[in-house]
């Protein structure tokens, strides 16, 4: 990220050549015909979401955490998140993209994120009934019924507590009314006052530009999505708030941007659709 954010201030390739790249193998990922198997064993975010959540065998362990915090760096939930996101159960996907919330193993499996979960002592002994499977036949069988033999219990999801919140509090149609939702129930709910605050000190562009891909990217197929998604990045990467964000929580590491605009009021309609805007010869292409 801080090769990035010297390219983009040098006006260099690589930020258009390194989202093009990502995406690209997001997309083979998403569409490989043979099982991929992700071991989802330790932090997973930002491109590392982009490397397991597309797989068909997503296996969680004690070592999780997942999450998806671009809003805190002025960026968007991209490699894919667009789409996944909206697919989730509810208005989960909308809540994780917004507030870039940390889940761990049980999390993960009960919002679909994870397919399976597994004790970490136990990878090696999973890797080597695979390497002993036969592939004679159907592959994701073969891998399915590896998975099985080491699966366990991840245990309850702390999340399932708020779903009914987030269902409720996520539904609006705009970010400010999500926010007017979770400040009605603020006082009387720790979760939403927690929430509340998180929201208030993301990016209020990068928030704008989130709900609306997301609201988006639920009607498109996943190349249209990855579409969407590289003009989005060259976007952001042409703004302020991406680098003042990876300077507060990368490189100076005081926590504290300053958002242009700082205010939700003063991010326009305007504003948030230049984000879409084609890129002509540059469109992300598949070939």
């Amino acid at each position: 990220m801080r090769a990035i954010l010297r390219a983009g201030k040098a006006g260099e390739p690589l930020t258009a050549d390194f989202f093009r790249a990502e995406y690209r193998l997001n997309r083979r990922i998403h569409t490989l015909a043979k099982p991929y198997i992700a071991l989802i064993d330790g932090i997973t975010m930002g491109g590392g979401v982009g490397i397991s959540v597309h797989g068909s065998h997503r296996i969680a362990t004690e070592h999780t955490v997942f999450a998806m915090p671009e809003t805190g760096i002025g960026l968007f939930p991209d490699v894919g998140g667009t789409y996944f996101l909206p697919r989730l159960a509810g208005h989960l996907g909308l809540y994780l993209g917004l507030t870039g919330a940390r889940l761990k193993a049980a999390d993960t499996c009960h919002a679909g994120i994870a397919t399976e979960y597994m004790p970490a002592a136990r990878l090696d002994a999973l890797e080597a009934a695979l390497a002993a499977a036969d592939w004679g036949g159907d592959a994701n069988g073969a891998v399915d019924r590896a998975v099985a033999g080491f699966a366990a219990d991840p245990g309850p999801a702390p999340l399932d507590a708020h779903r009914a919140n987030i269902d409720r509090c996520f539904a609006g149609e705009s970010v400010e009314a999500i926010l007017a939702a979770l400040a009605a129930e603020a006082e009387a709910d720790s979760w939403a006052a927690a929430t509340l605050a998180t929201l208030r000190d993301r990016s209020p562009t990068s928030l704008k530009v989130t709900f609306e891909a997301i609201r988006r990217g639920g009607e498109l197929d996943f190349d249209r999505a990855m579409i969407m998604e590289y003009r989005l990045s060259q976007a952001c990467l042409a703004r302020h708030d991406f680098y003042e964000g990876i300077r507060a929580l990368m490189i100076d590491k005081d926590g504290a941007p300053s958002w242009e605009p700082e205010a939700l009021a003063a991010v326009t309609p305007a504003m948030v659709e230049a984000h879409f805007a084609p890129l002509g010869a540059r469109e992300l292409t598949f070939d």
